[in-house]
């Protein structure tokens, strides 16, 4: 036994080394894959930088060209003005020399005059001998002292420090998980969080082989986070945080390990009654009387050598099954393939508009082929009949008990083994419909009977918190108990 315990403990640390160095090696590709990540973001931004002072360059260079360009058109506007006054003027100076040479006083007196008159009227004497426009360029006062400064002082953004995730503000309900994180120090920097979740069967640390890849869910700006309309088909659910700035995303918060009760079951094909037909969580009437189902009965039976992992004889959902033959007669029935035998669980049922009988309940294990729900002191449910008029109902040992409320659509389960207790509710309300308190003795096995139509049953869902709620309050309050209640 000592060495038993020793190989025992050989094997776990021997598995435990493995899962570490594959950690190590897939760490390792990771380390090199956000090198390069990080190198090309690093490009993008300094490019993105040189792309904006090549932008401020080129609006800086063309404000200058516009200035230059003002300022000569201007100087060439008082240049033209300049050598048409001289021309004007040199004109009027050839007139003035030769009237001088006019030799009649009559004559030359009118050449004077109109020279006179001329010399009044002249451009050249209203010209401003003063440039409009300086020739210094006033676009050239340009200082990139301080952001040289800044340029220079430029470092990476510190690494955001790993949130710490708060177990005891995790809540697992409803299908629900909400998960809460707090920084280990203020840090104004931070832009978002990443939170990372996956499924897993093992209580501890994640590991790396033979488990679900990680779903991310990006960008929340809080520091809670709510996942919805989960379906828990397995024991836990591993939690990570990481905070991100705009730059970098900092380490990944220690993981979490969830613990999410839920009770997960498909349906019994091999005991279901040949005219049904069954498939994982759906069950339907088969009016060919099961025929299509023996052609695939005499298929597993030519494989029956080859023994299915999930129907293995060593699983606790075989050996809820027993060895009971198939329901018979006109008990169209199947039941649940995972026997309730402790707590408390909760599971959801959807008939077809079409249907016209069915019942939903719980049978204690091995019931007689012929046996209907409801009418044998082992087995409880509540029964609808949609054939010429609609009955609601509750049967235990073969006593009805009528519901004078709505039909709802969805039918929810709800299972209190330890206590004594099977509630019905209106699922999408949580209304509820019927309860019968009794004494529990043996396993529970989900039974379903079915005529014309389908059923598509639910589950892997905790029980509601509203359900909760009810039950502490029918329980405080000693609650309405049924007719058909019973010890068994």
């Amino acid at each position: 036994e000592t060495l038993q315990r020793i190989v025992s403990t050989l094997v776990n640390k021997n598995d435990e080394i493995h899962n570490f160095i594959d950690m190590l090696n897939h760490t390792i590709s990771n380390v090199q894959v956000n090198s390069s990540n990080a190198i090309s973001e690093l490009d993008e931004e300094f490019d993105g930088l040189y792309s904006v002072l090549h932008e401020m360059k080129g609006s800086m260079a063309n404000t200058i060209q516009q200035e230059e360009a003002r300022k000569i058109q201007a100087l060439q506007d008082q240049l033209s003005q300049c050598s048409r006054a001289l021309e004007s003027s040199e004109e009027l100076l050839e007139l003035a020399v030769q009237s001088l040479d006019i030799k009649n006083p009559m004559e030359l007196l009118e050449a004077a005059r109109q020279i006179k008159d001329s010399v009044t009227v002249a451009s050249a004497f209203r010209l401003s001998l003063k440039p409009k426009v300086s020739d210094s360029m006033t676009h050239m006062m340009v200082d990139f002292a301080l952001e040289k400064r800044m340029l220079q002082a430029v470092k990476f953004l510190p690494v955001p420090k790993a949130p710490e995730i708060d177990v005891a503000a995790c809540l697992v309900a409803d299908n629900c998980i909400t998960i809460s994180w707090r920084m280990p120090e203020e840090d104004s920097r931070i832009d978002h969080f990443v939170l990372e979740y996956r499924k897993t069967n093992f209580d501890g640390l994640p590991r790396l082989k033979g488990e679900q890849h990680w779903e991310l869910v990006d960008y929340i700006k809080a520091t809670q986070y709510t996942l919805s309309g989960l379906k828990f088909d397995t024991k836990y659910m591993n939690l990570r945080v990481q905070a991100c700035n705009k730059a970098v995303a900092g380490e990944y918060s220690d993981p979490v390990t969830l613990e999410t009760k839920a009770f997960v079951f498909s349906l019994d094909s091999t005991s279901s009654h040949l005219n049904l037909k069954v498939e994982d969580t759906y069950v339907e009437w088969d009016p060919t009387g099961g025929k299509s189902q023996e052609k695939i009965k005499g298929k597993e039976n030519k494989n029956s050598n080859t023994a299915s992992p999930k129907r293995s004889t060593n699983s606790p959902r075989a050996s809820a099954r027993g060895g009971r033959d198939r329901f018979a007669g006109e008990s169209y029935t199947v039941l649940g393939d995972t026997a309730v035998e402790s707590g408390q669980h909760y599971w959801e049922v959807r008939a077809q508009k079409d249907c016209k009988s069915y019942s939903v309940g719980v049978t204690y294990r091995n019931p007689g082929k012929f046996d209907q729900l409801g009418k044998t002191n082992s087995s409880w449910c509540i029964h609808i009949n949609n054939w010429l008029q609609t009955t609601f109902s509750a049967k235990h040992n073969n006593k009805a008990k009528t519901l004078d409320i709505p039909v709802p659509d969805r039918i929810g389960v709800y299972c209190d083994f330890d206590g004594g207790q099977l509630s019905f509710y209106n699922a999408s309300s949580k209304a509820l419909l019927h309860t019968f308190r009794t004494k529990f003795t043996q396993p529970l096995l989900p039974g379903f009977m079915i005529w014309c139509g389908g059923l598509t049953v639910s589950t892997g869902l905790q029980v509601p918190s509203a359900v909760k709620t009810l039950q502490k309050s029918e329980n405080g309050l000693g609650g309405s108990t049924s007719s058909l209640n019973n010890v068994a």
